[in-house]
């Protein structure tokens, strides 16, 4: 297993800014988000067990998953999302270790937007927390999805708190600014993290 770093934040915080940041000075970036959408592609056992479970009706006409439908059906019934959690969750671990293993950088870049609500932050070897205050995370939403100040703030509500993100956090990039700011954050933790992998391989070797 390679040295892991867990990028996290709420939404509108700039996750993939940052991540593409990392990724441009030759880290591998691993997306839990592109995973848990490939595990329930059409061919994959999961989206046959989601039709079987749930009925065809899940699915739109060209056989992929309706996540919006999967969402409506899921929402007020902890049991249904309870299901659907043990059937995802173990292959979406089981294919970024794969991932992790694989990669040839120093160490991986791994991106969970909910870590803390999932509890996963224990199974990285560092924390990096892109933070930024809530009224930016409100005007970013609005403005990249599209919807209303209620809308965004009711998101923002279900997700985990900002403290409780930055209590876990081992490294914090503050992104209120703009987009082009945080190239030397970037660019000063990605010199650290090659040297914690570095330190840790060695111990490994040991």
């Amino acid at each position: 297993m390679g040295y892991t770093v867990a990028l996290t934040g709420g939404i509108g915080s700039g996750k993939s800014t940052v991540a593409d940041a990392f990724s441009r000075l030759g880290v591998t970036v691993i997306d839990a988000d592109i995973i848990a959408r490939q595990v329930v592609e059409p061919g994959q056992p999961a989206l046959e067990a989601i039709a079987t479970h749930f009925g065809q009706s899940i699915l739109h006409p060209d056989g992929t998953l309706n996540r919006r439908a999967l969402r409506e059906r899921i929402f007020a019934k902890p049991e249904e999302k309870a299901w659907l959690n043990a059937l995802l969750h173990p292959l979406i671990q089981q294919q970024t270790r794969t991932e992790i293993a694989q990669a040839t950088s120093p160490y991986v870049l791994w991106v969970v937007p909910l870590l803390v609500e999932n509890q996963l932050h224990k199974r990285a070897d560092r924390v990096l927390v892109v933070d930024v205050t809530p009224e930016t995370q409100i005007q970013r939403t609005m403005l990249r999805d599209n919807v209303s100040r209620e809308h965004a703030e009711q998101i923002l509500a279900a997700q985990t708190t900002r403290e409780a993100r930055l209590t876990i956090a081992d490294d914090v990039i503050n992104n209120n600014g703009a987009p082009d700011a945080i190239a030397a954050d970037v660019e000063r933790l990605h010199q650290r993290y090659q040297h914690l992998a570095a330190q840790a391989a060695q111990q490994e070797n040991r």
